[in-house]
């Protein structure tokens, strides 16, 4: 298939800049798959189109404060830093910018109080550096007061204080992402408890999410596009709650592209999930056979992306375009603080 096949005009004034004043609050657009029907309603309405015994599948990873930004020792200039990946110990894959100015042996100062400073170590892949950090005390907690949320390229502002609240799940757990599985950002711990209560299971994966996330599929043919790689978990209790789900007939009902390529990965031929963990670079695009999920949770996402990608594997490439021409139509606000769709 060819890249240009997976194009859209967007208007820019559709991408959303900020979250809407409340989580659920956001609009939601409902595909029903059976019949091609779609709807125009409320986030929060969504609790009408899950059933009693139907499984809610999260990604709880947290999202790092991973953008630092400091100064240079020797000569004074001004640097950005982007957290990748921890390798071992205080040493991380970073992106920096800009990079022509940073060299192994090279240091940085971010903040004198608390104390964060970095020693570039060597290069890594593609621009990157191995970076160790110095500070005093936990470097996570030192990370919690200066960093800045790691913002999406196309919101074009700075981060806020409000972006370390909203530009996280409620139910994000553990830590490792340096983007948010932004499917999750619309519900409200009191919308989960309302699904509690109608007999809706909450099963909870982890995959952290990775800077590849934003990084373009270049490639002509998008059968040649090689995914990066994600670390993903699954455990033994969620695990169970997924399969019974199965065997009892139920849906599941996956809330993100995060959550739908970390079921995938850990399901058998069969549907079946076991407790594991490793790396991901499932690449899932038309064509491909699911073997577990059932329904998606969504945001609007990129043109030429491989989240668009995913969703039209999971219904069809034609009416996906169509609905997303309909979205921008009824002004649906687009990406990670935008909208949502739901794909029955």
């Amino acid at each position: 298939m060819n890249i240009n096949d997976f194009d859209y005009a967007l208007p820019l004034e559709l991408i959303a800049q900020h979250p809407a004043d409340k989580r659920d609050a956001s609009r939601l657009l409902v595909v029903h798959r059976d019949t091609g029907k779609t709807e125009h309603r409320c986030f929060h309405d969504i609790l009408e189109y899950l059933n009693p015994g139907d499984c809610l599948v999260m990604n709880n990873s947290k999202v790092l404060p991973a953008r630092l930004y400091g100064t240079k020792e020797e000569t004074g200039a001004k640097v950005e830093f982007l957290l990748i990946k921890k390798k071992e110990g205080d040493i991380w894959e970073t992106m920096v910018k800009p990079g022509k100015r940073l060299h192994p042996g090279d240091r940085v100062t971010f903040s004198e109080s608390p104390r964060l400073a970095a020693e570039i170590l060597d290069y890594g892949e593609e621009g990157t550096r191995l970076v160790r950090f110095s500070c005093d005390g936990s470097f996570m907690d030192t990370l919690e007061i200066v960093g800045k949320m790691p913002l999406p390229p196309y919101i074009d502002r700075e981060s806020e204080e409000e972006d370390k609240e909203r530009y996280q799940t409620v139910y994000c757990k553990e830590e490792g992402s340096v983007a948010a599985p932004t499917a999750g950002l619309h519900f409200t711990e009191e919308l989960l408890e309302e699904a509690r209560r109608k007999g809706v299971r909450l099963a909870y994966v982890t995959l952290h999410v990775g800077i590849g996330t934003f990084r373009p599929v270049k490639c002509e043919n998008i059968e040649e596009h090689k995914m990066h790689f994600e670390e993903y978990h699954i455990d033994e209790e969620n695990a169970e709650l997924i399969n019974r789900t199965k065997e009892e007939g139920g849906r599941i009902i996956s809330v993100g592209t995060t959550s739908t390529r970390t079921l995938e990965s850990a399901a058998d031929e069969n549907g079946r999930i076991r407790a594991c963990g490793g790396d991901t670079g499932i690449f899932i695009y038309p064509g491909y056979r699911f073997k577990i999920v059932d329904c998606l949770i969504t945001n609007f996402h990129l043109p030429k992306s491989t989240l668009l990608m995913l969703i039209s594997a999971l219904y069809d490439r034609e009416k996906i375009l169509k609905i997303y021409e309909e979205a921008v139509l009824q002004n649906y606000h687009f990406f990670s603080y935008g909208d949502a769709m739901l794909i029955l």
